[in-house]
């Protein structure tokens, strides 16, 4: 794990004590290489350009990060302190009027589809699985659900603003774009940070 980080940050371009200045683009969980993004994982691999968790961006400088894309990572963390923690490293890194993109499970849209009678055994135990996580490994369990309302909240507390929801960020092809029975499950939110003081209002909007 060290080796991968240590190659992550010479790949990457560092100011002082070897943390990165950027400007990068920064890519939270990523599973497939592109150029213009820099892979940040918890897990060590091959296209990992930065191994560590996300509600320790320590090894990046203030407002070194020109966007942040992260797609069903925020679910993973506790309600309580992890998710509010993520978000506001993310907010540091970003630089001034940087973009946010997340994308959740909708938990207002998996709770509809568990109750659907139409759905038989094995098709409520997907969706089930799609609430609490595959649980394949010690990162695949889910800590928190997350609706339009809830999140949006957690983003302004954490000073973020123009957030708006979105029905496909159009850069990866990954579960921000899931869809079960032909219904997308996933909750996509673009969002900017925020240089303004104090809450700002969100905003929704459809996308294509």
């Amino acid at each position: 794990m060290l080796l991968t980080f240590m190659k992550g940050l010479l790949r990457g371009r560092s100011g002082k004590g070897g943390r990165v200045s950027g400007p990068i683009r920064l890519h939270i969980g990523g599973q497939v290489a592109h150029p213009d993004w820099k892979i940040f994982d918890v897990r060590p691999g091959p296209i990992v350009d930065y191994v560590g968790h996300c509600t320790d961006l320590s090894a990046f400088d203030d407002e070194s990060v020109l966007e942040i894309y992260a797609s069903h990572v925020l679910e993973h963390l506790g309600y309580q302190a992890g998710l509010a923690a993520a978000l506001r490293e993310f907010k540091r890194v970003l630089v001034a009027d940087g973009t946010l993109r997340v994308s959740v499970p909708d938990l207002a849209i998996l709770c509809e589809m568990f109750l659907d009678t139409a759905l038989d055994y094995n098709e409520r135990f997907a969706v089930m699985r799609m609430m609490f996580g595959g649980q394949i490994n010690n990162a695949d369990f889910h800590l928190v659900g997350l609706n339009e309302e809830i999140l949006t909240r957690y983003l302004r507390d954490a000073g973020f603003a123009e957030i708006a929801r979105v029905g496909t960020f159009g850069l990866f092809d990954d579960s921000s774009n899931l869809v079960f029975k032909e219904r997308p499950i996933s909750l996509n939110l673009s969002a900017r940070k925020s240089t303004a003081a104090g809450p700002q209002p969100a905003q929704s909007e459809s996308a294509t």
